[in-house]
Formats: C-alpha cells, sequence, structure tokens
C-alpha cells in the first residue's frame, strides 16, 4: 500500500487475541521528542513481550506508568538508520546506523513500523559486521543474557525478589549448564558464558546439537527428550534457565552446594528445598540499556557471539511470524524486514 510523505506503515493491535489481530496499515510517522532519534526502521526481532501483549497483557510487572490503550503498535527491538535528531540528542547524527531494545520495560516501543521515534539512550551503533536483520534480533535477548550473567547495569528494584540480582563471577574454574540454549536468550548466554571462559553445558532437543556443539562452542550437550539433565549433571556453579515452568526447580539439583539458578520466567521454588541444598536462586528483569548494547555489539562485531536467525518475515507478514512463534523449537531468532 502506497504511503504519503507523512504516513508510513505500521504493524497496529485494535483488539487482543491470537496473531489474526495483526493488522497492517497505513498511520502517521512519529515525531521525536527531546532526547529521540527518528530511525527507518529496516529490520525488527520478535520477543515474548509482543505476543503477550497481543494476547491481552498491557503493564509489564514493575511498570509505573499506566496500561497500554489500543490501538498499539508493538514491538522493542529494531535495527536501522537515524532520519532525523531531535533536541539534546548528541551522540547520534542523521545516516548512523543503529541498533537498540526501546523503553523497556514496557510496551511503547512500537517498533513494528517503517519509522520509530527512539530514546537516544536506548540505542547503540549497529555493528558493521552484521546486517540490519542480526541486529535486530539481538538487543532483548542479548541484553537478558548479559544482565544476568555479566553486568546488571542498573539499580532499579526487581519486580520479582526484594534482593538485588547479582550475576555470578565466570571463569575457567566455572561450569554453567544453559536450559533452553537454541532459544534467543539461551544462544546468547552459552556465548557470553564461553567468552569468559566457563565449561558450558547446554540443554536442548537433539535437533539442535550440532548447532550448540560444533557452531556456539557449548562443551557438553544434553537431548531432554532423552534425559533429563538433573539425572545426568551435578556440581555445576550456575544454572541459566530461559524455559521456566514448574519443572524448573527440578535444575537445582544439579547445583554444588554454593552455586546459583537464575530463572528467566519466575518459578515456583520452595525456599527450604533451597536452604537445604545451600544454594541461590536469583532473577532480574532486562531494562534497555544503550552502553551495554554497545558493549554487546563490539562482541558481534569481531564475531566473538553471533546471532541465529530462525526465520525472517516481512513486516506485513507480522502475523505469520508470530504463528511461527507460537509453533515453537525456534533456533535463535525470528524478525520481521521492513527495507
Amino acid at each position: 500500500m502506497p504511503t504519503s510523505k507523512n504516513t508510513m506503515m505500521a504493524i497496529r493491535l485494535h483488539e487482543h487475541g491470537g496473531p489474526e489481530v495483526l493488522r497492517h496499515e497505513e498511520v502517521p510517522i512519529p515525531e521525536p521528542g527531546p532526547g529521540e532519534v527518528l530511525v527507518r526502521v529496516h529490520a525488527v526481532g520478535i520477543n515474548p513481550p509482543d505476543w503477550y501483549l497481543r494476547n491481552g497483557l498491557t503493564k509489564v510487572p514493575g511498570e509505573t506508568g499506566p496500561t497500554v490503550s489500543l490501538p498499539v503498535i508493538p514491538g522493542t527491538d529494531m535495527s536501522g538508520v537515524v532520519a532525523a535528531v531531535a533536541e539534546g540528542v548528541d551522540d547520534f547524527a542523521v545516516g548512523d546506523e543503529v541498533f537498540g531494545l526501546l523503553r523497556f520495560p514496557g510496551f511503547r516501543g512500537s517498533a513494528y513500523a517503517e519509522y520509530v521515534a527512539a530514546p537516544a539512550s536506548d540505542l547503540a551503533l549497529k555493528p558493521t559486521g552484521v546486517d540490519h536483520v542480526q541486529a535486530a534480533g539481538a538487543p532483548m535477548a542479548g541484553l537478558t543474557a548479559w544482565q544476568f550473567l555479566i553486568e546488571l547495569g542498573h539499580d532499579h528494584p526487581s519486580p520479582f525478589q526484594a534482593a538485588p540480582h547479582r550475576p555470578t563471577s565466570l571463569d575457567a574454574d566455572t561450569t554453567v549448564l544453559v536450559n533452553g540454549a537454541a532459544g534467543g536468550v539461551g544462544h546468547f548466554a552459552l556465548q557470553l558464558a564461553k567468552w569468559k571462559g566457563a565449561h558450558v553445558i547446554a540443554v536442548a532437543s537433539g535437533a539442535h546439537e550440532a548447532f550448540l556443539t560444533k557452531e556456539l562452542g557449548a562443551d557438553q550437550f544434553i537431548d531432554y527428550t532423552k534425559r533429563r539433565p538433573e539425572e545426568l549433571v551435578h556440581d555445576v556453579d550456575l544454572v541459566l534457565d530461559t524455559v521456566g515452568g514448574p519443572d524448573s526447580r527440578r535444575l537445582l539439583r544439579t547445583l554444588k552446594r554454593g552455586g546459583a539458578q537464575f530463572p528467566v520466567f519466575p518459578g515456583n521454588f520452595d525456599d527450604e528445598e533451597i536452604a537445604k541444598l545451600g544454594v541461590t536462586v536469583s532473577g532480574t528483569q532486562v531494562r534497555s540499556n544503550g552502553a551495554q548494547l554497545a558493549e554487546l555489539g563490539r562482541l558481534l562485531d569481531v564475531g566473538t557471539i553471533r546471532v541465529a536467525i530462525d526465520s525472517t518475515f516481512s513486516l506485513a507478514e507480522a502475523q505469520a511470524a508470530h504463528e511461527r512463534a507460537a509453533r515453537g523449537h525456534i533456533r535463535g531468532k525470528i524478525a520481521l524486514t521492513v527495507i
């Protein structure tokens, strides 16, 4: 559909429901406010909060602002080119290639669009060594792995626990088990742990074994469809669980005393069991952070870590992208191409 010079194509929700409620339609191009830049979007990353919003969740846990009202443009991860710069922005100029996790925690990223008004503080220069699709797949998943494993980077309280999250020191003497290692957060966590020198055990379905061991460097692989990790592994220093659910607590039995489990999705844990095992359970909520994203970008640029792209769809095919996400067994990230 052609657009005028003041309008763009975007995906909007006018109601909550399944993928079929995602509408591709013409809307006004946003105006960047102070401290923001207007980005011509080239690619968008798909993340779980996108379908949480589509399904009816309108307020992220811990968010203090009002809930999102319909219609709304979903999406937080994007990569593109700066088209305009508002007052108060010194770090970016028109023509810069940038990527970012926009306005998270929250549902106001509005990334499923040809243009987006983005806070400059949420952005980093796109690594020259990766294309826009790969860059768009990095922000939320990469920052989640970074803030869980490497550096929290903020002092905002977590909505899920009273104590602040503290990452575990990772080195050659550390063994890390990554549950759900082939997914978005999981494949970043595996690579970051390897970057720090840790011994990494990857848990996923057998279809992903070669990807995780030969391509990403996992030291050990467990096919969860055949054996349970807690039956095979003990004395682990850290478990990063990207799967969650009621079975998450069983992974506590893989830890040594003094070890820690970091659930990306809050689970049901028993305080008495945790105390008896002598372990720690801790988590956090990922937040937009342009400075940390720049650090991830440097690792992407030199090939220390990479973004695995499961599949790509055009912006107009957002419904099909969400249907792909619903089928599961994703290897890396799903992306929308805009240009």
